[in-house]
């Protein structure tokens, strides 16, 4: 690889005053939730490191990962573990050291907090203490995955993580399928191979993107059915391995009955139009977007 240390001089340079810009926009007696790498260490933000380095306490779902984090950018704040279990009980104490003035960050253990991971109660108590919280954007495994998977769809649903007992699993999956937009879920190692062999029952025709290790070194893209992905996963052990992002692909959208659009939408104009819409996609395999915004005109 071919470097231009004018570039990187340059670079050093205007990457210092970009830095410098992130921390004086910093408040005190607030609460920032940061988003940190997924697998990458490269992929944090400018504004991440700002608000680590100038944090007067860091709250981390796993303090150990977080420290290495830290170390890798030579950053040492004071860190407090901050877990589903406890959460409640922490968010007290730090409305009281906001109310004090201090700068309180808040990550997981990998992407944005909150999703899939502890946060969501600590912002609504900071929130309805009438404090100030700041969202500190970037990775997110969902949308790291969806970018790469190729899909050409305006809306999609994201499930988070699918249950880990099997009815209940299989029950979520039942309602998953009656989704036509892109869904997307998180699923485990250890779980993979029932989850793919649940999917097959169920949609067994519906196209799958599975991606895993996102942003590492054995990042992979895996593209089929569930049958097929089930059988690349069997030869290939290794591709069990790390955590996973599974994506349902939107179902094809193809004129499913005889029966003249008006008529459908007439049928169930009266309805709620969210649900009006969700019904008329079902029956005709339209998106629902276009039929939502076909009957707000009919409506109107």
């Amino acid at each position: 690889m071919r470097y231009d240390n004018n570039f990187l001089s340059q670079d050093k340079t205007a990457m210092q005053q970009h830095f410098h810009q992130a921390e004086s926009t910093l408040k005190k007696g607030a609460l920032y939730v940061v988003a940190t790498p997924i697998g990458n260490l490269c992929d944090i933000s400018l504004r991440a490191l700002a608000v680590l380095k100038n944090a007067d306490m860091i709250f981390a779902e796993d303090t150990r990962v977080t420290a290495k984090l830290l170390t890798a950018y030579g950053l040492h704040r004071p860190l407090f573990s901050i877990r589903e279990h406890n959460e409640r009980s922490v968010a007290e104490k730090i409305i009281q050291y906001i109310e004090d003035g201090k700068i309180i960050a808040q990550v997981s253990d990998a992407g944005t907090p909150a999703v899939c991971d502890p946060g969501a109660k600590l912002v609504a108590a900071v929130r309805n203490a009438g404090l100030p919280v700041y969202p500190i954007s970037g990775a997110c495994a969902a949308i790291t995955a969806l970018s790469a998977a190729g899909i050409e769809s305006d809306d999609f649903y994201f499930a988070g993580f699918l249950p880990p007992k099997l009815n209940e699993r299989q029950k979520r999956l039942a309602e998953l399928n009656q989704q036509c937009c892109a869904v997307i879920v998180y699923e485990t190692p250890h779980r993979i191979s029932g989850c793919l062999k649940d999917i097959e029952n169920m949609m067994a025709n519906r196209k799958i993107t599975l991606a895993r290790e996102l942003t590492k070194s054995f990042e992979t893209f895996l593209c089929g059915t569930a049958s097929e992905l089930s059988a690349i996963l069997s030869a290939d052990k290794n591709q069990q391995k790390g955590e996973m992002v599974l994506i349902f692909h939107p179902v094809e959208k193809t004129q499913a009955t005889d029966i003249p659009l008006e008529k459908i939408l007439n049928a169930v104009i009266d309805l709620p139009t969210k649900q009006a819409a969700q019904i008329a996609a079902q029956i005709t395999g339209l998106g629902k977007k276009e039929l939502y915004e076909q009957l707000l005109k009919m409506k109107s």
